[in-house]
């Protein structure tokens, strides 16, 4: 998948600004990232707050291999139904942008 394809899927609901990342892409709102595209699939941000949607809605992590021992990154696989329906997708982003927010205003509180 490439950077234009990306900006496409996401074009209903907001301009996407997207960049290499690992093999993939990383896919932001302004300076925040919120998804990641690895293996022709897109994922993203969860939070505590936001995890259980993607585990009911059958999504799947993103796990990354370091050193062969698995690690979490906090990613879940986009819904199928998402590609579908714009509205659907920006439930989903807000999701996303929401959990990303957090981690971001958590960052900065433990650099303050």
């Amino acid at each position: 998948m490439d950077a234009d394809t990306i900006r496409e899927i996401f074009a209903d609901v907001l301009p996407v600004r997207v960049t290499r990342l690992f093999g993939g892409h990383g896919i932001y709102d302004g300076d925040l990232i919120f998804a990641i595209q690895a293996g022709g699939e897109i994922y993203l941000k969860t939070s505590d707050a936001t995890r259980q949607r993607f585990v009911e809605a059958g999504s799947e992590p993103f796990v990354y291999r370091q050193r062969s021992q698995p690690r979490d990154l906090g990613y879940w696989k986009l819904p199928e139904a998402a590609l579908d329906d714009p509205d659907v997708l920006r439930h989903w982003v807000e999701l996303a942008l929401q959990a990303a927010r957090e981690r971001a205003s958590a960052k900065v509180r433990r650099r303050g």
